[in-house]
């Protein structure tokens, strides 16, 4: 098994941004894993760890009572660093790190091949999901991961990204705004595209009831970063504008496409780095659903 997952992303190339990532919504994932654990919770399974960051919160919270985490990625550099991530919170904490797949519906058996607990009190998978071919028959092979009485929280995208002012004086204003909906075509393409892909025609919500869960909530955060923005933050906005580039090839005019160029441009006027009103702004959704007693 390799790092690339079914959009054909080799994920194992991403662990810096994936860590840097980490770093900048630190103060968000640690209030939602602590929102997410009840103090009777001693078992979690987290399904694509990436580099560690929540699985190392999730840790801190266990960390007194003890229990046992597993983390779950296909992308072997990225499980190696999230099960590193979590050794140095805690010593207390039973850590599982499981190479395996949750489009592959031997996901469980590997889970308990590699001597997991079969099934958890808490089940997260973040920003996982919408990478799996049959996205609905992801949500269920997740729901059967918890223990019933267990919760399954999903976290998706819920309002897109935004790190530009209305008008940055190139192109026409509202740049972000087409680059955005560029985005969003290449996300349709891709998922298109991919080999075995299922429509999944609900919101988040809906899929977890249809899963077999109850009591079934939704909420969203924000990760605001205001402008001026340094550090982890500017670079989460480079990053975003590089995204941007890449999805906005053939999908939007030339004019478009030679602004963004020139706020990628380090030795240009217009760079982005050096500007003083680019900001991070975005929202995420927490779905949550349990897993009925009996």
């Amino acid at each position: 098994m390799t790092g690339h997952s079914h959009d054909n992303i080799d994920w194992d190339e991403h662990l810096q941004r994936l860590r840097d990532g980490d770093e900048l919504n630190a103060p968000e994932i640690a209030e939602l894993v602590a929102k997410l654990l009840r103090p009777t919770d001693r078992n979690v399974i987290e399904i694509g760890a990436g580099a560690g960051g929540t699985a190392a919160a999730f840790a801190a919270e266990l960390a007194d009572s003890g229990g046992a985490l597993t983390v779950v990625d296909t992308a072997p550099q990225l499980l190696a660093a999230a099960e590193a991530r979590v050794k140095q919170v805690s010593d207390r904490v039973e850590v599982h790190a499981v190479q395996a797949d949750a489009a592959d519906d031997s996901l469980a058996e590997a889970i308990a091949k590699a001597g997991a607990p079969a099934q958890a009190d808490v089940v997260f998978a973040a920003f996982v999901v919408h990478h799996l071919p049959d996205q609905l028959a992801g949500v269920r092979r997740l729901a059967n991961l918890v223990r019933p009485g267990g919760r399954l929280a999903i976290v998706e995208f819920g309002l897109e990204t935004k790190v530009l002012p209305p008008d940055v004086g190139l192109a026409e204003p509202g740049l972000e705004a087409r680059l955005t909906a560029a985005r969003q075509d290449w996300f349709r393409q891709m998922r298109a595209e991919m080999t075995g892909t299922v429509r999944m025609p609900m919101g988040w919500g809906k899929a977890l009831s249809e899963a077999g869960l109850a009591d079934v909530r939704s909420w969203s955060y924000l990760v605001d970063r205001p402008a001026p923005v340094s550090g982890v933050a500017l670079q989460a906005v480079l990053r975003r504008l590089q995204f941007l580039r890449r999805d906005a090839e053939n999908r939007v005019g030339p004019a478009d496409l030679a602004a963004l160029d020139e706020l990628l441009d380090e030795s240009g006027e217009h760079y982005a780095g050096t500007r003083d009103d680019v900001y991070y702004l975005t929202a995420n959704t927490v779905h949550l659903g349990t897993r009925p007693a009996s």
